[in-house]
């Protein structure tokens, strides 16, 4: 028979805490929640001011209580008003509640959380009034969200990993008001694979024209943030990309992405012909080695699909130099490379996050939303990707040392 399993508070005290009250409803309960809320809160304080005390009068000066002082809080379970003690001297600054704080701790952290699911400024406010009971104004929760803005500050300069096997660059477009006029920008993502699996999303830029320029000054920061080698750099087939990156990781090998270069032939396709021409293509880049790449593209451009998309032939004869490189790979590095599940569903997560907000009124705006979009997806990112076990063998003879010193 199992065990009864322990209660964190004792049957006792939780008969002391309900004596003479009557809870029925979730706001009878939310009620008392406030009260033991309160209760806590004051002792903690009291607490804080006899800890206070006790240096003041170590260090020979005077100071004693003062009586309290009222303050009505914001918390989860609404309102809530405390007695907060005072010193004489006015020196008492409390940590649990600052004094010129008007939420409780982890009050902040819900707004946020609201705030990166895509929740806009005056949604989060109903939300609030509606299941809280709490008022808070759309000042109160742009100032809350602000105060991410040094977190991504931080973030973006970190200090990085020496060497990234796998590199993926990506774009999505996003509306930022700019000068009075809404624009669509490029938000760029670089997303690293270390050397056992992990992911991590290196950094994020906004830049409305993208251009060997913009790129060059990325990678010279990820240079100056630590980063001395990439082994293998996926993009979208930008122009003066692959000359960027080999510019500052001279060694790198620039490949372009295949689900790109894929969806930007069907791009000029009909819907009735799109199954038939992307099962064409499969014989390009399902082809043993470069030459046989080439020969089956020799192929698809005489075949009906070829001459009736013309298009597709150039897109493809227009990037070869940075295809050729998939075709050294054995099976288990292009699967990695071809899939780009990684970066996919890191896309998706950022879309959805976007897509309630129309538009955004500066680029500091949308940085936010994303920096915590970003931060709740890689939570999720536990494992590495299935093929990273095979892959990981296949780096290490192709790059050697090179490899070797991601793994220290």
């Amino acid at each position: 028979m199992a065990r009864r399993k322990k209660p964190v508070i004792p049957d006792d005290v939780l008969d002391q805490v309900l004596a003479g009250r009557v809870v029925r409803t979730m706001s009878d309960a939310d009620a008392l929640l406030g009260d033991m809320k309160k209760a806590l809160a004051e002792r903690l304080l009291n607490a804080e001011l006899d800890h206070h005390l006790d240096g003041e009068a170590a260090t020979g000066r005077p100071n004693c209580r003062n009586g309290y002082g009222q303050k009505t809080v914001l918390t989860d379970v609404g309102r809530v008003r405390l007695d907060i003690p005072r010193d004489r001297a006015g020196t008492f600054d409390p940590q649990l509640i600052a004094r010129y704080r008007r939420r409780f701790p982890g009050f902040d952290d819900r707004i946020i959380s609201m705030y990166a699911r895509g929740m806009s400024v005056r949604e989060i406010q109903g939300h609030l009034l509606e299941i809280y009971g709490a008022e808070a104004s759309p000042d109160l929760i742009s100032v809350i969200t602000d105060a991410v803005l040094d977190e991504v500050a931080a973030w973006q300069s970190r200090p990085l990993e020496a060497v990234y096997p796998v590199v993926f660059f990506d774009a999505l477009r996003v509306k930022i008001r700019d000068e009075s006029v809404v624009r669509n920008k490029a938000v760029h993502i670089a997303l690293g694979v270390r050397a056992d699996g992990t992911k991590e999303v290196l950094g994020l830029w906004i830049e409305q024209n993208e251009g060997a320029k913009f790129w060059l000054r990325v990678m010279n920061e990820l240079r100056h943030r630590g980063v001395e080698d990439i082994l293998l750099a996926v993009v979208d087939g930008l122009k003066g990309f692959p000359d960027a990156i080999r510019a500052v990781f001279p060694e790198a090998l620039v490949q372009t992405c295949i689900v790109h270069l894929l969806r930007h032939s069907l791009d000029f396709v009909t819907w009735k012909d799109r199954k038939s021409v992307a099962t064409a293509l499969k014989d390009i880049y399902r082809a043993v080695d470069a030459k046989a790449g080439k020969a089956a593209l020799a192929a698809f451009t005489e075949s009906p699909w070829g001459r009736k998309y013309a298009a597709i032939v150039q897109s493809w004869e227009r990037v070869w130099e940075e295809v050729i490189p998939f075709y050294a790979f054995p099976a288990e590095v292009r699967k990695l490379i071809y899939t780009t599940n990684a970066i996919e569903a890191l896309n998706a997560k950022l879309r959805r996050a976007v897509r309630a907000r129309g538009h955004f009124p500066n680029d500091d705006a949308a940085l936010k939303l994303l920096f915590l979009a970003l931060n709740r997806a890689e939570k999720e990112w536990i494992m590495p990707p299935r093929e990273w076990s095979m892959a990981k063998a296949q780096f290490a003879i192709l790059f050697g040392a090179r490899f070797a010193r991601a793994t220290v």
